[in-house]
């Protein structure tokens, strides 16, 4: 079963302008009567980095879970991040961003890489006593623009440590577009073959003419877990060009022959709705 993570946290997040809150509900009900496996929706961060997300909280407060068989997912970058999502229920996975690039774990989470494997580790802890299960991001798992020593094994090391902690879903994320078929290939055929227990999902940035090859690649090699955005809004503005943006769904979804469950109305509406707020 192909699982599809609509991402309208990652597509409002860098925008400067804040959306109001009750335009942030009303986009993210429009997406969970879609039927996606999981909509992340929020995250639990300092609102210095990222005012736009200040409003979590209030968000979740005006969903409509009754009628969604979507999940939701909240993204946090510390233990107490953890601590505030685990107090709603109505949060089923929690997402920290581990990254194989020092310089961007610094940037991102002011950790090291194993300070932020600690960090993960209390998480994880926190998301069984909390009846959550943790998602983790590898970012930059396909390359960075740092000049940093990058290799697929440093990408294998830290899946082999997140095994340890017994963590079951992790997302290979190309934070900045450099994946193609050459690199996703290979990565996903070990590591899925290594770590039976880990599902491995992908969170590709692109752009317009490349999305098609990379799902292509990382499906063939045994992924089903994609994540995307309608229209393609968001992705990481270190990547300094405008055509590189998250995983189009629309785009994604016609890639798939078989159906997917998912309500094609009410995505027609999602993707209206989406041109009004970006």
């Amino acid at each position: 079963m192909i699982k599809i993570i609509e991402c309208p946290r990652d597509a409002m997040q860098g925008i400067s302008e804040f959306i109001p809150t009750d335009v942030k509900a009303a986009y993210i009900n429009q997406l969970l009567k879609v039927g996606f496996d999981t909509v992340d929706f929020g995250s639990f961060v300092s609102p210095k980095a990222i005012p736009q997300l200040k409003d979590t909280a209030e968000v979740l407060g005006q969903l409509d879970l009754e009628n969604t068989t979507s999940k939701l997912l909240a993204i946090i970058a510390n233990t107490r991040g953890a601590v505030d999502a685990c107090n709603f229920e109505e949060i089923n996975y929690l997402g920290f961003p581990l990254s194989v690039s020092e310089q961007f774990q610094q940037r991102n989470t002011k950790k090291s890489i194993e300070q932020a494997l600690s960090t993960v580790e209390e998480v994880q802890n926190l998301s069984v006593k909390n009846n959550k299960e943790l998602v983790v991001y590898l970012s930059m798992a396909f390359g960075n623009p740092y000049g940093e020593h990058y290799h697929p094994d440093i990408v294998a090391e830290l899946s082999n440590k997140l095994n340890d902690l017994e963590v079951k879903t992790i997302a290979l994320s190309d934070t900045i577009g450099v994946s193609n078929p050459t690199n996703i290939a290979p990565l996903f055929d070990v590591l899925i073959k290594e770590y039976p227990t880990i599902e491995f999902g992908a969170h590709f940035h692109t752009t317009p003419d490349t999305w098609e090859e990379k799902v292509n690649a990382a499906y063939a090699n045994g992924c089903i877990r994609f994540d995307a955005a309608l229209k393609g809004f968001g992705g990481c503005p270190m990547a300094k060009d405008d055509l590189v943006g998250n995983m189009p769904t629309e785009k994604l979804i016609t890639y798939f022959t078989e159906d997917l469950g998912l309500n094609k109305e009410e995505l027609k509406k999602g993707l209206l709705l989406s041109k009004s707020i970006f």
